[in-house]
């Protein structure tokens, strides 16, 4: 079952802690490649937890086990992360290749794949079906008013009109002439027709003997040969290839599962309500009580214990919360005092504080270099851990057998919510036992002479620093429909392609590992590109927690060859995390809102919506443009480095709330500064030629989805090794050039073979390995 699964995904994670979170720090590592392994030992095995919880979390029903599970699932997503990120830092590259980590762990490398869960999308499937609605009604009111261009009549002199008309005319006569022809020759063949006599029947008789033979023959010779590979594991049994009964079944119980949990997340959001509201009315007033005698204990034991009453914790330091520690009176108020005192001084230092402090520095530095390496500080450990405790406590042993259905249980909300209110209380109590204590202090002290002592507010006060400048609002004053409407009409937001980020076909590369260990830096395969997209951009979109603790990606480069499916993978993170598609390259924006004014108003409403409406994802095509070292003449007038300037701007503004992500997609980045585009960038992702292994995978999966079907006519690997230099675009081009409708009617009769493929291949030219090697520097 999926608790069960749950449950061992829990028990890897409490392993993967204690490794994590010794009770003593761990030595540090001198050796970089023994650094790394462990490294990657640590990111296989939380990609393994990932996929086990992503699945729970899918199919669990329980609405409480459910938010426990999702926020353990974003950590270890968040966690995978950091590992990622400090494995780049270790060994300088994006791509890392652990076959030797695959082997220990028996591992397959599809177990490398990383998932991208599925509630990015169902979670919020309500207002991404709003969204695309408001879009839809958007573009349609765009096609209304724009007004359909009329119908010119071409001009056309006589001799063409001549020229015309004779070529039909030419054309009839010559179908008519090749039917009167085909008449013809039948009643000849009907004349001809004379008695064949007894030997030529016998002979007809051995011809057709020795056709049906030679047929019935190799047709079991086929069977017998399939039914072999069949047996060896070589080919796969037909029946197992078309969804079986079982199959359909599961998916159509995953559809039930989904459709329970909104019910018992309905229920469960109702019930929350109610029991809230009954705890305020049953026991807040018992709580609040309680509260204040608590506190009023302890100023009279303050003033037993110092001789006076103490100061009222601070409402950012927790309020009286704080008084309910287990600490005894005299040390609260030693550890207020002690508090004061580093707020006073907090103040600049003299000159030779800080040269002592700057010689400090530079041994503790020295000292670390010479220590070796170590992990850095994680954001997301504490939260596992808690997570771990939560699961441990509450539902490791829980006895479940009343709750057949997986309802939500009353108890659990009462614990939770009964905290909530005590905090709400709190503030309340707060405030009038904070008069109260300056009634009584006043009251003391007027027999004394002596002065109140001040409030620890009006120290903080003092030590706020300067505001920060909030960016002007250009279009405070309009709505987000609008504003929506505006950039659509614009051709700035779009609508992105339904393609999935597994559409992106590849082979994993199994050479990484062997090339690196001869000093040879092996060329990413597409399945690399494909999880490292899913690592910097797909995760972070698509949760929150991630994106705001995990460390903060603003801008990617894809750099690659024409064909190698760019513009696809931005449409495919749009799809897998629900993002909107903003549309800011240089030849979009050509000629759109001029002026410097305009351009600070178009990247205003851009960034606006896209934080409004976030995920979202602002795409440059022709990143390199906006760069150019040079601009060409017959670009001049589009203008395209209008945007050089500012956008740099609009990116620093995103903040780690911010689920925007700036996307730009070039194929010629030698040709701009490469200085500014790096500066822009924070990860450059090349995306290579497809290698032997995934031009085999594209050529079947792309004839298939054509309609072709793969026979053994069909010598796939031939074509995959001629095809060498030639992008995924470039297949696709030549796929649908050949296996056209009528091709696919003919394919009974004359299947599809590899040479037809070659002429249409040789006809464009490939991407050759020095311009790939040039994108790699």
């Amino acid at each position: 079952t999926y608790n069960q699964l749950w449950a061992d995904a829990q028990l890897e994670l409490s392993r993967l802690l204690t490794e994590e979170l010794p009770a003593e720090p761990p030595r540090p590592e001198k050796d970089r490649v023994v650094f790394f392994q462990r490294l990657a030992m640590l990111y296989v095995r939380y990609i393994q937890i990932f996929r086990q919880l992503e699945k729970a979390y899918d199919q669990v029903v329980h609405p409480q086990k459910r938010r426990v599970i999702r926020t353990i699932l974003d950590g270890v997503m968040g966690r995978v992360l950091e590992l990622k990120n400090e494995m780049v830092e270790k060994e300088f590259s994006e791509y890392h290749y652990m076959d030797d980590v695959l082997h220990d762990l028996k591992l397959t490398p599809a177990d490398l794949e990383i998932p991208i869960p599925r509630y990015f999308i169902s979670d919020r499937s309500k207002e991404l079906q709003e969204r695309k609605t408001m879009l839809t009604d958007i573009l349609k009111m765009v096609e209304v008013t724009e007004s359909p261009e009329p119908l010119m009549a071409k001009d056309m002199s006589q001799e063409e009109a001549i020229k015309i008309i004779q070529v039909a005319e030419r054309a009839r006569q010559g179908r008519l002439r090749a039917k009167l022809n085909e008449e013809s020759r039948n009643m000849n063949r009907m004349y001809r027709t004379k008695d064949p006599g007894t030997a030529g029947i016998e002979l007809a008789a051995i011809c057709i003997q020795k056709v049906w033979r030679g047929y019935i023959q190799r047709k079991r010779a086929k069977i017998a040969r399939d039914e072999e590979m069949i047996f060896l594991g070589m080919a796969m049994d037909p029946k197992y290839q078309v969804p079986c009964t079982a199959e359909i079944n599961i998916q159509a119980s995953e559809a039930c599962t989904r459709i329970k949990q909104e019910e018992h997340n309905e229920d469960y959001l109702k019930s929350v309500v109610a029991v809230t509201n009954q705890l305020r009315d049953v026991e807040g007033h018992d709580i609040s009580k309680t509260m204040k005698d608590q506190i009023r204990q302890w100023f009279i034991e303050c003033r037993d214990a110092t001789g006076s009453f103490p100061d009222y914790p601070d409402e950012e330091d927790g309020g009286s919360a704080l008084i309910f520690a287990e600490k005894d009176p005299q040390q609260l108020m030693e550890e207020i005092a002690a508090k004061e005192e580093d707020e006073s001084n907090n103040k600049p230092k003299g000159k030779e504080e800080k040269k002592e402090k700057g010689k400090g520095k530079g041994k503790d530095d020295e000292e670390e270099e010479e220590a070796g390496l170590k992990m850095l500080p994680s954001a997301f450990l504490s939260d596992l851990e808690v997570g771990n405790k939560t699961f441990v406590d509450f539902w490791k042993t829980r006895n479940e057998s009343r709750n057949f259905n997986q309802r939500h249980e009353v108890e659990l909300i009462k614990e939770e919510k009964r905290k909530v209110i005590e905090a709400e209380i709190r503030v309340q109590v707060d405030e009038q036992m904070r008069q109260e204590l300056a009634e009584w202090k006043l009251a003391v002290d007027k027999d004394k002479g002596g002065k109140t002592t001040g409030n620890a507010k009006k120290k903080k006060g003092s030590k706020s620093g300067k505001k920060k400048k909030k960016e002007k609002d250009l279009t405070s004053d309009r709505t987000l429909e609008s504003l929506c409407q505006e950039l659509v009409e614009q051709g700035l937001l779009k609508q992105a392609n339904n393609v999935r980020l597994q559409d992106y076909l590849g082979d994993y590369s199994y050479l990484g590992t062997t090339l690196r260990q001869n000093d040879i830096e092996p060329m990413p395969s597409l399945t690399d590109v494909r999880q490292v997209l899913s690592l910097y951009a797909v995760l972070p979109l698509g949760s929150q927690v991630v994106h705001e603790k995990a460390p903060l990606i603003k801008a990617i480069l894809m750099a690659g060859p024409t064909g190698v499916g760019k513009k696809m993978l931005v449409h495919a993170i749009c799809q897998e995390t629900g993002a909107n598609l903003f549309d800011l390259s240089p030849l979009n924006t050509a000629g759109k809102y001029p002026g410097k004014s305009g351009l600070a108003m178009m990247l205003h409403m851009v960034f606006k919506v896209a934080r409004l409406l976030q995920p979202s994802v602002i795409w440059i095509e022709d990143a390199e443009k906006m760069f150019y070292k040079k601009v060409p003449k017959e670009e001049k007038e589009l203008d395209p480095k209008r945007l050089k300037k500012d956008l740099p701007k609009s990116l620093k503004l995103i903040k780690g709330e911010d689920r925007v992500l700036i996307v730009g997609t070039t194929k010629d980045p030698l040709s701009a500064d490469i200085k500014s585009l790096c500066k822009m960038y924070s990860k450059i992702i090349l995306i290579p030629r497809p290698d032997y292994g995934s031009r085999y995978i594209l050529w079947k999966q792309l004839i298939e989805k054509q309609g072709g079907k793969v026979t053994k006519a069909l010598d796939l690997s031939s074509l995959a090794k001629i095809s060498d230099g030639y992008t995924p675009g470039h297949m696709v081009q030549v796929i649908r050039s050949i296996v056209t409708k009528r091709r696919i009617l003919q394919q009974a009769n004359r299947p599809l073979s590899a040479a037809e493929f070659v002429a249409p291949l040789a006809k464009i030219d490939p991407v050759f390995q020095e311009e790939e090697e040039a994108l790699k520097v």
